[in-house]
């Protein structure tokens, strides 16, 4: 279980301030290790898709987006992810996702990915092995997907997508002190900025001049998760109360997104990749319960009735599609 994140992350109090030695100490590191990393080249394009803080930003809807983008443009695309929260990353190991796959064995988003997309899918701390298995089993790919892998430099990168959600970057200090993985100037390398929400003056000075994209996440039809094939419109529970389930990074944004279409919420926040037992849907409350797709690959198996799976999909702004495949067929790379 990934526990919820502090709330100094939030704010420059003391308990930051404490902190702050180590911060540096963990920025100095990250920026040493980088420096002595050589990036293994594969023999496809890789497309990163990340963010440079702890938390969610929309990096999953983002590779489905991108997957789709990139099939109506005639590639063939595969994916590779940690597997987090799963046994094959926690065991080391390297493995192909199929998309009825136990979200147990290799974690809830490789396991939604592999559904939503179609595309082959695999998992492995080692990124770059987990790399070359896929294009081994699959050599008809002609370009990768590396989802949440702006940190994973020994992958050798052709384009970075950078997802960000300003409401992650708390107090913009460094872990421990705060939520960011890198620095804010880790912007300015990327080619391009997906922006899940507005962003400050301050931050897009920071990503100096690389091309901003806005994002929003679009709920569909509810589906139940005894019988998928039953669907709902989100208006058919305008003005109930219901149950809002969502073990992800950002439960609040959830709720609010419920909340938007007229729905009376009832919010049960879990932490990010949350294992969750039949317990934990066992409300005193007769409700229909409402959760994330995330959160339904775990719970299919033992859900009540009346559960329902909430889809979201990106929407991107105009231009992005257009930039990342000119950037793709210019062989531009940033590693």
């Amino acid at each position: 279980m990934t526990a919820r994140p502090p709330a100094f992350w939030q704010r420059r109090g003391p308990v930051a301030q404490l902190l702050r030695p180590l911060a540096c100490l963990f920025g100095a590191l990250a920026a040493r290790r980088r420096a002595a990393t050589v990036p293994q080249r594969l023999p496809v394009p890789v497309i990163v898709v990340g963010n440079i803080a702890v938390g969610g930003s929309g990096k999953t809807p983002v590779v489905d987006w991108l997957a789709t983008l990139l099939r109506a443009a005639g590639r063939r695309p595969g994916i590779v992810s940690r597997g987090h929260g799963g046994q094959v990353s926690t065991e080391g190991g390297v493995a192909l996702v199929p998309a009825d796959g136990d979200a147990e064995r290799f974690g809830d988003e490789p396991v939604l990915l592999a559904r939503l997309t179609g595309c082959p899918l695999a998992i492995g701390r080692d990124r770059p092995a987990a790399a070359r298995e896929l294009l081994r089993l699959h050599p008809d790919c002609d370009v990768l997907i590396a989802d949440d892998g702006m940190q994973h430099y020994r992958l050798g990168r052709d384009l970075e997508i950078a997802v960000v959600d300003e409401a992650t970057l708390g107090n913009r200090l460094l872990l421990p002190a705060g939520p960011l993985r890198e620095p804010l100037a880790r912007l300015s390398e990327v080619d391009l900025i997906l922006a899940h929400g507005p962003l400050s003056p301050a931050l897009r000075a920071a990503s100096a001049g690389v091309p901003v994209f806005p994002m929003q996440l679009r709920g569909g039809e509810l589906r139940a998760l005894a019988d998928p094939a039953l669907t709902r419109e989100a208006s058919a529970f305008r003005g109930r109360r219901v149950h809002a389930v969502a073990g992800i990074g950002r439960p609040q944004r959830f709720f609010e997104q419920l909340a938007g279409e007229g729905m009376v919420v009832v919010p049960h926040a879990f932490p990010d990749h949350h294992r969750f037992v039949a317990g934990d849907l066992a409300f005193d409350e007769a409700l229909p319960i409402l959760m994330t797709a995330k959160d339904a690959v775990k719970c299919r198996a033992f859900a009540p009735e009346d559960a329902w799976e909430y889809p979201v999909r990106a929407q991107i702004g105009s231009g992005a599609a257009e930039r990342i495949l000119e950037k793709l067929e210019d062989g531009r790379t940033s590693a």
